[in-house]
């Protein structure tokens, strides 16, 4: 607030009449300063202490093991029987419920289920016998 009354007390010599009212002037100056005032702290970089380093290399380090394990899982699907991959890719992808997946397959409610349990069960059982190391990736 300060700045503005400062910067309309130093440009007051420049103020029109002809070209705009006094409330137009004050409120352009104070524009000007508020968009100066948002520049300069975009400019301003984000640094982060030495300390904080090792969470975010953990964190990173989280979101690639997650990245794998889920690379890993849709390799997997693709052994599904059809019908159970699709009603996993359709609640998993689709977020849909299982009632809303038996009406857009015409399928029973209980089919459905079924599917589901036996397509997530089917599915542990592989991951399970062909696990994989999170830090290299590879089979152990």
């Amino acid at each position: 607030m300060q700045e503005a009354f400062v910067g309309i007390w130093q440009a007051a010599a420049r103020f029109d009449p002809e070209k705009g009212t006094e409330a137009t002037f004050v409120t352009m100056i104070v524009r000007r300063r508020l968009i100066d005032r948002h520049r300069k702290t975009g400019r301003r970089l984000e640094t982060a202490s030495l300390e904080e380093q090792p969470a975010v290399a953990e964190k990173h380090t989280k979101q690639v093991e997650i990245l794998e394990e889920a690379e890993l899982v849709r390799r997997r699907m693709a052994d599904l029987r059809p019908d159970e991959r699709r009603v996993l890719e359709l609640a998993i992808s689709e977020g849909m419920s299982q009632s809303e997946i038996a009406e857009a397959m015409s399928l029973p409610l209980g089919t459905v289920k079924t599917h589901a349990r036996r397509g997530l069960l089917r599915l542990r059982e592989m991951l399970e016998a062909d696990p994989v190391d999170s830090s290299t990736g590879a089979k152990p």
